[in-house]
């Protein structure tokens, strides 16, 4: 019996038709991230359920400090890396509208002359066309490419953030550094006052006959060994600000930051329960997910791949021998008509494309996955920081009252003549390593608290 020629005609069109129910297959299943029911240290601080408080301001907020606050706000507007990571992002942004254009209709215009010619004589063509060209998404290739570029453009944004985070952390952490070699450097210059006056005390009980040389040696060995220290740490000052300089996006000449002897902001108080959410929220967390999400759409315009495509066109042109005929007495041409195409063998391209979007896609998972981890080893590792450095600040404040009393009572000895200068010194110089300590393990604490706010994407404070 004769097929009728209907059925004939699209007969090769159907395998990819029986294809089109299983190209869009299931959503790959993203892999568990292992959120933490609770976190190891800092007295068991918790993890709450409830979605992550919204910022009452920045993360850098609750130090109180104006010159803290104006070198951050300096990095986020002319860093010259931030600008960077915004232009790409802007750039995603664009692929976005690149992929809807796919849903509409092309519309092309053309305006040509042609001549022939051969043993007859030769003729001209004058001819103005407009054609237009229209491919429905019948099967949301369209729809998935617009997916894939927000969740790439979403991919930017988020690396924008962790970029403008990061470098602001890194600002940040390199103020806490510069002020505590300010503290140093006020340190340095009482020990050296105290040092001349134990030089001079020495000095005159050496021409008095009660001392020998050899302390006044000494003295003038630990008064020298102070000012070479004091310039070291004021070279590691000015390196330090023209590092900051560099990430306000200023040259060293533009930023200049006064001395201060004013103490270190304090520590704020870390909350008691802080929401898990957080740590997904992390940009550099959001933006591994925003990939893995581009990455799922991708599988499926693989898929898709597959199935035929419908075009729509329509085409219209005016001919004539001279230019003047296209207006006068053109000949009119035109044509109109769908199309279905579909590719019936292509030696294994398609299902190869679709394995390798399939490959990126788990790719991308692990990636999203580890990312998470990371954020739970790094905030337990600045939990644990900060419980330890809480309790060291402690003994090392007992050790700084220790080395102060320890140098006052040496020094009455001296000066009654009990004891040689030799004690004199360890005992200065066991308080000015012990004052100095306790500045280190003081910033210790400010750093180890920013990178807390860090491990969790930029704040962690309770909603207000």
């Amino acid at each position: 019996m004769k097929k009728p020629a209907a059925t004939f005609r699209f007969a090769p069109l159907l395998p990819s038709l029986l294809l089109a129910a299983c190209a869009a297959g299931p959503a790959p299943t993203p892999p568990d991230p292992a959120l933490p029911a609770d976190f190891h240290y800092a007295g068991g601080w918790q993890r709450a359920d409830a979605a992550p408080p919204e910022a009452a301001g920045p993360w850098w907020g609750p130090y109180g400090d104006p010159a803290l606050d104006r070198l951050l706000r300096d990095v986020a507007e002319a860093n010259a890396t931030l600008a960077q990571a915004e232009a790409r992002h802007r750039q995603a942004l664009t692929q976005i509208d690149a992929a809807r254009a796919g849903a509409w209709p092309n519309v092309e215009g053309s305006l040509g002359h042609t001549r022939s010619g051969g043993s007859a004589p030769g003729t001209r063509l004058y001819e103005a066309r407009l054609q237009i060209g229209w491919t429905p998404d019948l099967w949301g290739r369209v729809a998935l490419a617009a997916e894939a570029a927000d969740a790439d453009a979403g991919a930017a944004e988020a690396s924008l953030a962790a970029a403008r985070l990061a470098l602001q952390i890194t600002a940040a952490q390199g103020y806490v550094r510069l002020r505590t070699l300010d503290l140093h450097d006020a340190l340095f210059a009482r020990a050296l006052t105290a040092y001349e006056r134990s030089l001079q005390l020495t000095r005159r009980q050496y021409e008095a006959g009660l001392v020998a040389r050899a302390d006044v040696i000494q003295a003038e060995t630990q008064l020298q060994s102070v000012r070479t220290q004091r310039l070291a740490a004021a070279r590691q000052r000015m390196l330090e600000e023209n590092a900051l300089a560099l990430l306000a996006g200023r040259t060293p000449a533009q930023l200049r930051l006064e001395r201060r002897d004013a103490s270190l902001p304090a520590v704020p108080a870390t909350p008691a329960q802080v929401p898990a959410a957080l740590l997904v929220r992390r940009p550099d967390v959001a933006a591994a997910e925003r990939q893995m999400a581009a990455a799922n759409a991708r599988i499926g315009i693989a898929r898709r791949a597959w199935l035929p495509t419908l075009d729509v066109g329509a085409a219209g042109a005016l001919q004539g021998g001279r230019w003047r005929e296209l207006v006068d007495a053109p000949a009119r041409v035109w044509s109109l008509g769908p199309s279905l195409a579909a590719l019936l063998f292509d030696g294994g391209a398609r299902r190869a494309e679709e394995l390798r979007t399939q490959a990126l896609y788990d790719e991308q998972a692990q990636v999203w996955r580890a990312s998470v981890l990371q954020a739970v080893r790094e905030t337990e590792d600045a939990l644990a920081s900060l419980q330890s450095l809480a309790e060291q600040d402690a003994q090392q404040r007992r050790l700084v009252a220790l080395a102060e009393e320890n140098e006052r009572v040496v020094t009455y000895r001296y000066e009654a003549g009990e004891v040689t200068f030799l004690e004199v010194a360890s005992a200065q110089a066991l308080a000015l390593s012990s004052q100095r300590s306790a500045l280190d393990v003081e910033a210790e604490r400010l750093l180890a608290s920013m990178q807390l706010i860090a491990a969790l994407g930029g704040d962690w404070r309770p909603a207000p």
